[in-house]
């Protein structure tokens, strides 16, 4: 696997064209108002981007509705990880782990937190890891909300 873990610093449209139509949906309308507050780190393969997700520095649109949870977790010096998505064809390669470990070589020292909704990813997250620290219910579904502080804190 010849990938390189960078971040997007120009151009962030070519990651939002891998992304699911409805997390385009979620952030591409928002961005303007996140983008000086949020960095995008992407895998490239070949000279095309495969996967990435976004460190915020700020609560996301797609949780406005937990901005009283998102302040506790930033207060705490806590960074929310966002729109993490590896590309279909490229699932199931270890690339989800490889973003995370190259994220958290970069920023040793940093704390994450971020949520969940697919229930089939706790397993992904807890390998990584990231501890589940609640679940939140949200209209009729729930979410979960995991952290990650690293070991030599």
């Amino acid at each position: 696997m010849d990938v390189v873990f960078r971040e997007l610093k120009e151009n962030h449209y070519l990651f939002f064209d891998i992304l699911s139509k409805e997390w385009q949906d979620e952030i591409v309308p928002y961005w303007n108002d996140y983008k000086a507050s949020s960095k995008i780190y992407v895998i490239v393969e070949n000279d095309n981007i495969i996967g990435g997700g976004i460190v915020f520095s700020i609560a996301p649109p797609d949780i406005s509705y937990y901005k009283n949870e998102a302040q506790t977790w930033f207060g705490k010096g806590y960074l929310y990880l966002g729109f993490i998505w590896i590309a279909e064809d490229r699932r199931n390669h270890n690339l989800g782990s490889f973003w995370l470990d190259e994220l958290k070589n970069l920023f040793p020292k940093q704390k994450y937190w971020l949520m969940i909704e697919d229930d089939r990813l706790h397993g992904f997250y807890q390998r990584n890891g990231f501890v589940l620290n609640k679940t939140i219910c949200h209209e009729k579904h729930a979410e979960w909300l995991y952290s990650f502080k690293p070991s030599t804190l």
